[in-house]
């Protein structure tokens, strides 16, 4: 469907409703670090700990001897704030574990069911798994007084619900960046802003909980929280629209300088999969111009457009690239789980900790908004190979600050990882679109995502060890993170770089034969 089908005022109004539900639904389950001081505070999980203890074993057990008396005197005052055990912790930061692990897995899921059904059915399955999520937590208090709780947990299951339902919202709205096509990258701007401050969800909620005393509990939350899955099942009836706004018809943007072969087939375009997602992503790369994409990109813009998936899937430019998307992922929510234990090790005190985790709840979000345009204008001017590079060294530096116990250290640290994290996201995006092309974007992208997230998984195993081999102590794991980063992203960056290279000087060939 071309935009021109729909008039202009209702298409506005779809970009404000799913700029509106982006806001609310898009990406909350990343505010865990909010929510978590709650879950303790209404004893969530608390049944596993040993509730004779008075202290946190969390805390108490893993500090040194003169730790322990500073924490013990703070304790009685805060104790509200700290898991009261390992296991306890654990259990908890497991819900945020696999809420991501969902949310990126179902990249690849949500893209297939956009394609073959359209932006209305996906943005209903969204609607239903939010309804879900809010029953459980509604009854959640029931269900655990109940025989089912022994095979169903209705927190991991009801965060893991918001988890998914959210992507299929989002995603269900890239489409829209087509109903104004050139306005198309301040649409897509102004629905990453949402989904990255919808991390704020669960930050309001912390406030409210903290002003009402802890009264409006988190079945109160999740009451409140149906209108928006009602919002988007209203909005996806009567204002969508049942199919995507397509690229307009005089949009080339086209690189093909492969001949194919039969291990390097070209799909044909009778024969090419829908791709909503790379659809949606052409226009605003469509308005700078392939002269330009081709030179601030390095040269690899176009490096392997053309062709198959499946081919592209086996290319080092895929794998590679999804190894180093694995450790950055793996290392960002790590953080985002487990920021107040790091820091109350790190730092030796539970309050200190507390408020740096407090300006951790509001500078994430923020952080995801302030940085979009500055991220847009550093991959717009600047070669892939350089995105590349300081990606490589901004995580570096966040993976050496995240192992110094000092409070000013820890703000530099979180101010550089929230600006970092939009930074990731879109460069990944960006690489896949200027490298795989728009015709398989969707496939790619979502594989090199779904691939991340399952090793996500991991993140609860390095949990576990700082919980146990390492007795709380973050800076191991943060070691063994920054190597891994070193190792992949070195391989990375200098197999790009190489190829680039290669590449450039195969086409300057090809111009000085014609």
């Amino acid at each position: 469907m071309i935009y021109t089908d729909v008039s202009s005022k209702r298409r506005f109004i779809q970009c404000c409703c799913a700029i509106f539900w982006c806001l609310l639904s898009g990406g909350p389950i990343f505010g865990f670090a909010a929510l978590k001081p709650i879950l303790i505070k209404q004893g969530i999980y608390e049944e596993v700990c040993n509730v004779g203890i008075e202290v946190s074993d969390l805390v108490m057990e893993s500090q040194p001897t003169f730790t322990n008396m500073l924490l013990g005197k703070v304790f009685a005052l805060e104790n509200d704030t700290v898991a009261k055990c390992t296991n306890q912790d654990l259990k908890l930061n497991m819900m945020f574990t696999v809420g991501a692990v969902v949310t990126n897995v179902s990249a690849l899921v949500i893209g297939s069911v956009l394609d073959r059904y359209g932006p209305k059915v996906c943005g209903l399955i969204g609607a239903f798994f939010l309804y879900f999520a809010c029953f459980i937590f509604i009854y959640a208090d029931n269900i655990t007084d109940s025989f089912i709780s022994s095979f169903f947990d209705p927190y991991l299951i009801g965060y893991a619900s918001m988890a998914l339902g959210g992507p299929f919202a989002y995603i269900s709205s890239f489409q829209l960046s087509n109903s104004f096509p050139k306005k198309s990258g301040s649409v897509l701007a102004l629905l990453t802003g949402a989904f990255d401050s919808s991390s704020a969800l669960f930050l309001i909620f912390r406030i409210v909980y903290n002003k009402t005393q802890g009264s409006f509990s988190i079945e109160d939350f999740f009451k409140v929280y149906l209108l928006v899955p009602v919002f988007i099942t209203v909005a996806q009836i009567f204002v969508m629209e049942w199919d995507s706004y397509k690229t307009p018809p005089d949009t080339t943007l086209c690189v093909d300088d492969h001949q194919p072969t039969e291990e390097q087939p070209l799909l044909e375009p009778s024969h090419r999969r829908r791709d909503s997602i790379g659809d949606a992503l052409k226009q605003p790369y469509a308005e700078e111009g392939e002269a330009n994409l081709v030179k601030y990109s390095g040269g690899i813009f176009g490096i392997l457009h053309g062709y198959s998936a499946k081919y592209q899937m086996k290319t080092p430019w895929f794998y590679l690239m999804c190894l180093f998307a694995t450790i950055q992922m793996l290392r960002l929510n790590y953080f985002v789980a487990t920021i107040n234990t790091q820091y109350t090790y790190l730092l030796h005190s539970i309050s200190s900790a507390e408020a740096l985790t407090k300006f951790f709840d509001l500078a994430l979000p923020l952080g995801g908004v302030i940085s979009i345009p500055f991220v847009g204008l550093f991959l717009d001017y600047c070669s892939t190979v350089l995105v590349l590079n300081a990606l490589l060294a901004v995580s570096l530096l966040i993976g050496v600050l995240g192992c110094i116990g000092n409070y000013y250290t820890g703000i530099i640290n979180v101010c550089i990882f929230v600006g970092y994290r939009p930074f990731f996201y879109t460069a990944v995006s960006d690489f896949c679109a200027k490298v795989f092309g728009f015709d398989t974007f969707g496939t790619v992208y979502g594989a090199i995502i779904c691939t991340s997230g399952i090793f996500n998984f991991s993140q609860s195993i390095l949990d576990k060890l700082t919980h146990t081999s390492f007795n709380m102590n973050p800076v191991p794991i943060n070691i063994i993170l920054v190597c891994l980063t070193v190792l992949i992203g070195g391989i990375t960056v200098t197999y790009v770089r190489i190829q680039a290279g290669l590449y450039n000087q195969r086409k300057q060939a090809q111009l000085n034969s014609q």
